[in-house]
């Protein structure tokens, strides 16, 4: 017998699979259609019978291909009609159960909760959670800058932002009846996600959401202040080959998301046209605007002021983030051209290039680049978050080193999160953790796991016999996720400090 529950907008019917019930495409905020496709998202419409929430519902509007391909998507289900969200719970039962929420990455243009990748089963059997995805607005559709062109539409380059926080709050709404505790959510991601987590501890519309935060390769460095994402709008205008808001509202959904994607390849192919307000110079054209209202300072500025949400944050990066992007741009550096690049950083060569071979005196210029922004993209950003905060943080480090591609992605961007979902035998995992499974990976799983799950449910991600304390910054305390878990304190310290008032 198929499961049935209620929430606002009328009854719904979903599937039990592996003992878990399933509710799959449940919008949470009409559909961004029309004279709406830019506008902040609306209250969501109700239905008459039963809504069938069996079938997940189409990816948000984006071109086909890239990472989020690898991980099982198909964007041939894209749609504009994409605002929902999918539920996994143990049962309609009235219980009051932690709420994990997770919001995917893909660089804000990619990517989708019904990857399979992100199925909360395990989870669930695990922890005794309900488990949320939901999809947000991506690429120009949420985050092209147009408050500067018509101030109704300053929402524009937080759209996708906003989606999310409509999704959170059809949770509070919605979610005790599906199992879960109102009063006990916890948002989760990674990359964009792990961003937008980052980002929504300093929305004072999403305050009250959320009682907890874990940021997966993703801090608040990413974000556009309203000049820079002008000239985002002008390159998209351009390559558009339009002139107005009312031209754009005519593009059909496909010529959107084609400009999305030509105009981040036109910043990969020249990096030094754009850098996000961190000073980063990254492909990433479409992030979250400080418009001054909605985002009303730049995250760190609100980290800093201590006016962030007051909730626990769990954060941290993968060894070799930037190991996955170098695979896709496979082109090696030489000593050369890798003393231009981190002179360019640093203000000099030498000394840094000493500091990051230290560890690896056999890295080659490649290796010494992929590290350096490794550091600079992912890592120093999530120290800074941590060392700006005023409340409870916690801050791991991700270490286990794939054999996949004869090892050379090592701990790349991504690799943990079938860690955390326990989906280590899931499609597309062989391509990131190679074809060999053993106990320990298993252990380490569970481990994560574990942690993710104590943490969403106590606000204290605790190991079995081994203490993580609080961050603090006499000690750095950083938890060790490889085969062996342990605990450390300021790893890669010479490193960080080369990045001493520069991020």
């Amino acid at each position: 017998m198929r499961p049935l529950t209620i929430c606002q907008q009328g009854e719904l019917e979903g599937i039990e699979k592996d003992g878990v019930q399933q509710f799959r495409a449940i919008p949470y905020a009409k559909p961004p259609v029309g004279e709406l496709r830019f506008a902040a998202p609306q209250s969501p419409l109700g239905w008459t019978g039963v809504f069938d929430a069996s079938k997940f519902g189409a990816m948000s509007a984006q071109k086909a291909g890239g990472l989020s391909a690898l991980l099982g998507d198909s964007a041939m289900g894209a749609s504009e009609d994409s605002l929902t969200l999918n539920i996994w719970t143990p049962g309609c039962d009235g219980k009051a159960r932690p709420v994990m929420v997770w919001i995917h990455g893909g660089g804000f243009i990619n990517g989708s909760g019904s990857t399979p990748w992100y199925d909360g089963t395990n989870l669930v059997q695990r922890g005794d959670v309900v488990v949320v995805t939901l999809n947000y607005r991506l690429g120009a559709f949420g985050f092209l800058w147009l408050g500067d062109l018509d101030p109704s539409y300053r929402s524009s380059g937080v759209n996708g932002l906003l989606d999310q926080i409509a999704a959170l709050q059809w949770v509070q709404n919605n979610i005790a009846n599906f199992g879960g505790d109102p009063n006990n959510v916890t948002i989760f991601g990674e990359s964009a996600g792990g961003m937008s987590v980052s980002t929504l501890l300093t929305m004072p519309a999403a305050k009250g959401l959320f009682h907890k935060a874990i940021a997966q390769s993703g801090a608040g460095h990413n974000t556009f202040s309203t000049t820079t994402a002008s000239v985002i709008t002008e390159m998209f205008f351009a390559t558009a080959g339009i002139s107005s808001i009312e031209e754009l509202l005519q593009l059909d959904t496909t010529t959107v998301a084609e400009l999305t994607a030509n105009v981040e390849a036109q910043l990969f192919a020249d990096t030094s046209r754009i850098a996000n307000d961190s000073g980063i110079s990254l492909a990433m054209p479409f992030q979250p605007v400080v418009d001054g209202n909605y985002l009303p300072k730049h995250p760190v500025e609100t980290f800093l002021s201590g006016e962030d949400h007051a909730v626990p944050l769990l954060t941290g990066t993968n060894l070799d983030e930037w190991n996955l992007f170098a695979m896709m741009t496979p082109k090696q550096l030489d000593e050369d051209r890798l003393r231009e690049r981190v002179k360019r950083i640093f203000g000099e060569s030498e000394k840094a290039i000493t500091t990051y071979r230290n560890a690896n005196p056999q890295a080659s210029a490649t290796d010494v680049w992929n590290a350096v922004m490794t550091d600079g993209t992912f890592r120093i950003p999530a120290l800074r978050m941590v060392e700006s905060r005023q409340h409870p943080s916690y801050l791991y480090m991700f270490t286990w080193p794939s054999p996949a591609f004869d090892g050379i992605i090592k701990s790349c961007h991504a690799l943990e999160i079938p860690f955390v979902f326990g989906h280590l035998d899931a499609a597309g995992a062989e391509f990131f953790l190679g074809s060999e499974r053993n106990d320990d990976l298993y252990a380490l799983a569970n481990a994560m796991g574990d942690c993710w799950i104590e943490f969403a449910r106590s606000g204290s991600p605790q190991l079995a016999n081994l203490e993580w304390p609080q961050w603090n910054g006499e000690h750095y305390p950083t938890m060790i996720f490889d085969v062996q878990r342990k605990l450390v304190n300021d790893p890669l310290r010479e490193e960080r400090k080369l990045w001493d008032g520069l991020l």
